[in-house]
């Protein structure tokens, strides 16, 4: 059996679920300035596929690389790993 390359996997919080089966995952990270040292926060916004319309905004989720599945969405949710309150 073929084995398939180690997919990227990032952990981010919904920002907007109002499309159906997607969902907006806005990840930050932490990137250190070139001249001042000081680590700043960069933010990314992902589309990631949402088969069942699970996601909340203010969940925090997992997601992995996948195939094209649209013209934006590249991504699909792994898992809710802390749902909002």
């Amino acid at each position: 059996m073929e084995r398939r390359g180690m997919r990227r996997q990032v952990v981010g919080r919904v920002v907007s679920n109002k499309m159906d089966k997607t969902v907006i995952v806005q990840v930050e990270r932490l990137v250190k300035h070139n001249f001042y040292h000081k680590y700043v926060r960069r933010r990314t916004k992902f589309a990631a596929h949402d088969e069942n319309n699970i996601c909340q905004i203010g969940d925090k989720v997992s997601i992995t690389e996948s195939r094209p599945m649209s013209k934006t969405k590249r991504w699909r949710v792994n898992k809710v790993v802390v749902k909002a309150v």
